[in-house]
């Protein structure tokens, strides 16, 4: 398991990436295999890209909480918001952040 650097968003934080988040689309999927090295990759590189990120997770072998927080501890994110199948996912780059207050 990776060490977290990083603190843990504030409630206010929480509100404005859910804000900005609000129109996005979710770029990855979680099928029914349930949470994969795959998916771990897929959601690595998403965020990197664009740092504000949501992924849909189907049924599958775990719960829906499970599954976004596996997704979170894996990829060293913050989990946002989970709301019905959709989770917000963020972690900040180290460079060129468009998130500098975070």
């Amino acid at each position: 398991m990776k060490e977290r650097s990083n603190v843990p968003l504030t409630g206010k934080q929480r509100r404005h990436l859910r804000a900005l988040g609000h129109h996005l689309e979710p770029v990855v999927i979680v099928g029914q295999a349930g949470v994969t090295e795959g998916v771990i990759a897929a959601v690595e590189q998403a965020l990197q890209d664009h740092e504000l990120i949501k992924v849909k997770v189907n049924e599958g072998p775990e719960t829906r909480q499970e599954a976004a927080q596996r997704i979170a501890e894996g990829t060293q994110a913050e989990l946002a918001q989970l709301l019905g199948r959709t989770a917000l996912l963020f972690k900040k780059r180290k460079k060129d952040s468009k998130f500098e207050k975070f």
